[in-house]
């Protein structure tokens, strides 16, 4: 049976308009505030595009809320390749950006230039997220030179965790405050075309942010970030962990699932489902012969 693609956006077309990077500049100029948040399959990436986000993001945080992994680590280029192509085929609206797993641009340049045109190429991806700062500068550049945009990564980068000790806050020194200041302008210069901060104290995000032209978009970073993003699974309850302190849920999915999987075990254990209402007939014709035949 065909079931219509109908799409609250479609009712709206302001809201089915392609968001762009340079629009997402003009919302920091005007200081109108960037929405983002990740999503890893087509239903939960069409819910977040006609709910008007700017900017989808599939994460490699897919690791550990989709895969089951502990970390970020061990998720695949193809595995992110896998997500990003269910995402992009739900999305009207909002840019779609996917983040370069642990170990696709660490053996040099060309290495990850390769990896970051699967991305554009075989998944639609409109920009690659990158972590690190003054080191990935060369790597930028080429990306920025194949007109592949660049989305930067400061602050806490998971996949750093092991050189971090853990999931840490970071740039709470004024050494620390520095070098996150060298590398967001290096970025920049580079020409990435925003700066994801996670992990900061919002004083270090605030004068980031006021001293770089590109967007920087907030996950633990406070509120003078130009944009927010958060993991979907947490925004929802679906993350199975405590959340972070600068996670807010906006819905309890778990809950609801739950219940309607319990619903309908029980309906399923007492016969109360699937109702007559909900089954297929033998047409009346083909049900009176069958009853001949059987007297």
């Amino acid at each position: 049976m065909s079931v219509p693609h109908f799409r609250s956006s479609d009712t709206n077309p302001s809201a089915s308009s392609p968001i762009t990077f340079p629009a997402l500049q003009q919302k920091k100029q005007a200081g109108r505030p960037i929405v983002a948040l990740t999503a890893y399959d087509y239903a939960t990436a069409r819910l977040v595009d006609e709910a008007g986000v700017d900017l989808i993001l599939v994460g490699d945080s897919l690791a550990q809320v989709v895969l089951g992994y502990d970390s970020t680590l061990p998720v695949t280029v193809d595995e992110m390749l896998h997500h990003t192509r269910a995402v992009r085929r739900a999305v009207r609206h909002a840019l779609v950006a996917a983040d370069m797993p642990w170990g696709s641009y660490h053996l040099g340049v060309d290495h990850g230039l390769a990896n970051a045109v699967r991305f554009v190429k075989e998944a639609g991806a409109q920009a690659v997220k990158i972590e690190g700062g003054a080191p990935r500068a060369e790597l930028v550049e080429r990306l920025t030179s194949a007109e592949i945009p660049v989305i930067g990564h400061l602050g806490l980068t998971p996949q750093s965790v092991h050189k971090m000790g853990g999931y840490k806050v970071q740039g709470k020194t004024p050494a620390a405050i520095g070098a996150l200041l060298h590398d967001a302008h290096t970025l920049e210069a580079a020409g990435a075309v925003a700066i994801v901060l996670e992990g900061m104290p919002r004083e270090t995000a605030a004068r980031i942010t006021a001293e770089i032209g590109i967007p920087t978009i907030g996950i633990g970073a406070g509120p003078d970030c130009d944009g927010q993003i958060l993991v979907f699974h947490d925004l929802v309850n679906l993350s199975f962990s405590p959340p972070a302190k600068f996670v807010r849920r906006y819905g309890d999915a778990a809950a609801l699932f739950r219940s309607a999987v319990e619903n309908y075990r029980r309906d399923v254990e007492a016969h109360a489902f699937p109702a007559d209402a909900e089954s297929y007939h033998l047409p009346s014709e083909v049900a009176a012969t069958l009853a001949d035949r059987d007297c």
